[in-house]
C-alpha cells in the first residue's frame, strides 16, 4: 500500500503542474492584448494568440521529450485548428489576419 500511495502522490503532483503554464491571468493578459477585452475569449485574434502561446509551451516541452506521442499529436491538432482561425480571418476580413500574423510573429 505504500508504494501506491507514492505513486499517487507523484500523480497529484504531475497533475498539478499541468496547466500551471497558463493562469487565469495568462489568459486575460493574451486575451486583452489581441481581443476586445480580458473576457473576449470568442474573437479570432484572442483565440489565435491563445493557440499559438500554447503551441509554444507544447514546442519547447516536445525538445525535452522527444517520444511524447501524445503530446505530439496534441501540437499538430492545435496547429490545424489555428490555422483554420487564420483561414477564416483571411476571409472574413484581411487587414485583421495581417495585423495578427504581425503581431504574432507568424510565417505565412
Amino acid at each position: 500500500m505504500h508504494a501506491d500511495s507514492r505513486m499517487l502522490s507523484i500523480h497529484k503532483n504531475h497533475l498539478n503542474n499541468i496547466g500551471m503554464y497558463l493562469t487565469k491571468e495568462t489568459k486575460e493578459e493574451i486575451f486583452s492584448k489581441h481581443g476586445k477585452g480580458k473576457n473576449d475569449t470568442g474573437s479570432a485574434e484572442g483565440q489565435i494568440a491563445l493557440f499559438t502561446h500554447r503551441i509554444t509551451h507544447l514546442t519547447e516541452h516536445l525538445k525535452n521529450n522527444r517520444k511524447d506521442y501524445n503530446t505530439e499529436r496534441s501540437l499538430v491538432k492545435l496547429v490545424g485548428k489555428r490555422r483554420d482561425l487564420l483561414d477564416y480571418l483571411v476571409k472574413k476580413d484581411i487587414m485583421r489576419y495581417r495585423a495578427i500574423v504581425k503581431e504574432l510573429g507568424l510565417r505565412k
